[in-house]
């Protein structure tokens, strides 16, 4: 028994080494696949002033969206924009999930102009439609959370979504997720 039980003890501490090798690899490759999955818009930077073209003082279009490098087990896409900054706390102007696997960006003005990838659809946003509603803060600086998710499923939620319904939604299908962050202020 006594032979046994320290033959399975070296065995163990052999090829322990090998088992968190493996580990850690996967966790190196996971975050890895964190670090590569991006959203950013050729409209403005991280941080920077979005355009007043996609504000309330502007055409209040959407602004142009790309990301790169989801992770190979992607089965859908999902945004969320909101402003953590307006008054009465967390304002989303915008929510688009089952954006589909294949697709890498939303147009200029996809939502208003229907020019959403087929599939996808638009929750209901804090003005109680679903559109883009562009950044309109009723004062000082607010900042706007461009909130991207690669997710393992399709969902199966209606148009009448909120952003509390979409996030239970996706707990637990979430791969990986990316933000872009830009500031508004309203002129004059």
């Amino acid at each position: 028994m006594k032979d046994s039980l320290t033959g399975t003890l070296i065995l163990t501490l052999l090829f322990l080494p090998f088992v968190n090798t493996d580990l850690d690899m996967h966790q190196k490759k996971q975050k890895e696949i964190k670090m590569d999955f991006k959203i950013f818009s050729a409209s403005f930077k991280e941080g920077e002033l979005i355009p007043g073209k996609y504000t309330c003082d502007g055409e209040n279009v959407s602004p142009p969206l790309n990301w790169t490098n989801p992770p190979a087990a992607v089965k859908s896409f999902a945004l969320i924009v909101d402003d953590p900054d307006a008054p009465i706390g967390d304002w989303v102007h915008w929510i688009v999930f089952n954006i589909p696997k294949d697709v890498n960006e939303l147009k200029e003005n996809a939502s208003l102009k229907k020019l959403l990838p087929q599939g996808s659809v638009e929750g209901l946003n804090d003005f109680r439609k679903n559109n883009y509603g562009g950044p309109c803060p009723p004062s000082g600086t607010h900042r706007y959370f461009f909130k991207f998710y690669a997710l393992d499923n399709l969902l199966s939620l209606k148009e009448s979504t909120t952003k509390k319904q979409l996030l239970e939604a996706m707990k637990g299908h979430i791969l990986v997720q990316a933000s872009l962050m830009g500031i508004y202020k309203r002129k004059g």
